[in-house]
């Protein structure tokens, strides 16, 4: 896929070529007079295809979009108790349950799937694996619980797609619950000796991704941002997709009533860090949409500017030729 509004020409100087277009034209009207107008469409397709060709002079760059190597996929699912919230029809969890089939479904028979559940702690629900049955049994129930910790359920999907990184999921975990220590210096995730760990440029391992659904308030656990940054620090990428209305709903429990509203500025900072993309849904058909377009956009890869000449003279060349041929069908020549 071309990203057409990325193309930049290395040499613009040679669009002067476009100049003798309207000579072009003139001399074909002025030889054609008299003629049928239905002849022209050949002439205009001819034209297109002329001007490719002299656009390719000017050497165009433009960013691809190229089928990934992705091989595994996290799903951090938040079963906490917000989720209940009916503000997305018939709840915000339900809806998530079904979009994450959808988003299953449409991932290639060999990318391994996991799923992690998120509410006051994080849970592996079902390990990464290509047996879709499996997943759509993981899903089928799952009990909405108190609390939410966002940041445990980024650490464990992370630990499951990193299991020989050395990051210390157990310890990261218990230091959350302990009053903040002095600042070491050192970054989450390695040991009072340090690590080995090179950081990586965010998003750069394109084979693992997470992808978070929730309604992006958390509770509990390591700071969810500073789990993002440790993935980030990993190459891994944690799409984000917030489930709810900014507006929320009231829910009511043990006697309590609160607002749940969706927190987007929590989950839009996550996809940043991790140069990934954030998506909302204010309902269930548009989570399912969400969820078949995150399918194509995680499995594809940014590509840095390339030289597309060869492609554009291509198209041209193929443009002239079918006109050609169209012509010479009908009239017995070209033009």
């Amino acid at each position: 896929m071309l990203y057409l509004n990325s193309v930049t020409l290395l040499w613009p100087s040679l669009l002067w070529v476009f100049a003798g277009l309207p000579f072009l034209i003139g001399a074909y009207l002025w030889l054609c007079r008299g003629q049928k107008w239905s002849r022209h469409g050949y002439a205009l397709l001819m034209l297109c295809g002329i001007g490719l060709v002299m656009f390719s002079l000017a050497r165009p760059r433009a960013v691809l979009l190229l089928p990934g190597r992705l091989d595994t996929v996290m799903l951090a699912l938040d079963t906490s108790g917000s989720m209940r919230a009916t503000d997305v029809q018939p709840s915000r969890i339900e809806a998530a349950q079904a979009a994450v089939r959808t988003f299953i479904a449409e991932q290639p028979s060999q990318v391994k799937v996991g799923i992690v559940t998120v509410a006051s702690t994080a849970a592996v629900a079902q390990a990464p694996t290509v047996n879709r049955d499996e997943l759509y049994r993981a899903i089928e129930t799952l009990p909405l619980q108190t609390g939410s910790a966002l940041g445990s359920g980024i650490l464990v999907a992370l630990a499951q797609l990193l299991p020989g990184s050395g990051i210390e999921v157990e310890k990261i975990l218990t230091e959350a619950d302990r009053p903040p220590p002095k600042d070491t210096g050192k970054p989450l995730g390695e040991g009072r000796k340090g690590s080995n760990q090179v950081k990586l440029e965010p998003g750069s391992n394109k084979a693992l991704a997470i992808v978070l659904i929730s309604d992006g308030q958390s509770n509990m656990g390591p700071d969810v941002l500073k789990m993002a940054q440790l993935a980030a620090d990993h190459g891994v990428r944690v799409y984000t997709v917030g489930v709810g209305t900014p507006e929320g709903i009231v829910l009511k429990a043990q006697g309590l009533s609160i607002r749940v509203k969706l927190d987007e500025v929590t989950l839009k900072k996550i996809a940043e860090l991790t140069s990934a993309d954030y998506y909302r849904a204010t309902n269930a058909s548009d989570l399912k949409k969400v969820y078949e377009a995150l399918a194509t956009t995680i499995r594809l890869e940014k590509h840095q500017s390339t030289e597309v000449t060869a492609l554009f003279l291509a198209l041209g060349a193929l443009v002239l030729m079918l006109a050609g041929l169209l012509s010479l069908q009908r009239d017995g020549r070209v033009l």
